[in-house]
C-alpha cells in the first residue's frame, strides 16, 4: 500500500453551524434578552413584595415580563442583525494634515 492510496477517516458535516441559535422561537441574542426579562421580573417581584405587599409584587412582575415580551418580539421582528437606518445626506469634512 502506497502513501497516496492512504485514506483519511471521514466525520459527519454538520451544516447548521452558521445558523443562529434558536430556543422556543427565539433566536440568537434574544434568548440572553428574554433570560433577563425574567431575572429582572423575578427580582422586581422579590423587591415589590418586601416593600409593599404581593399585588404590588405580581403587578412588577407582569409588568416586567410584558415589557420584556413585547421589546423581544418588536426587536426579533427586524432581524437578528439590525443597525441604525438615518436617511439623509451626509457631508464629512476632510482633516488637514501638515
Amino acid at each position: 500500500m502506497k502513501a497516496n492510496d492512504e485514506r483519511y477517516p471521514d466525520y459527519p458535516l454538520f451544516k447548521g453551524l452558521q445558523r443562529p441559535l434558536e430556543l422556543m422561537g427565539l433566536q440568537g441574542r434574544y434568548i440572553y434578552w428574554a433570560a433577563g426579562a425574567a431575572g429582572g421580573a423575578i427580582a422586581g417581584f422579590i423587591i415589590a413584595y418586601c416593600l409593599a405587599g404581593f399585588v404590588a409584587g405580581l403587578v412588577v412582575l407582569v409588568a416586567v415580563l410584558s415589557t420584556g415580551i413585547a421589546l423581544i418580539m418588536l426587536k426579533q421582528r427586524k432581524g437578528l442583525h439590525t443597525k441604525k437606518d438615518r436617511r439623509g445626506v451626509y457631508v464629512y469634512a476632510r482633516s488637514k494634515k501638515l
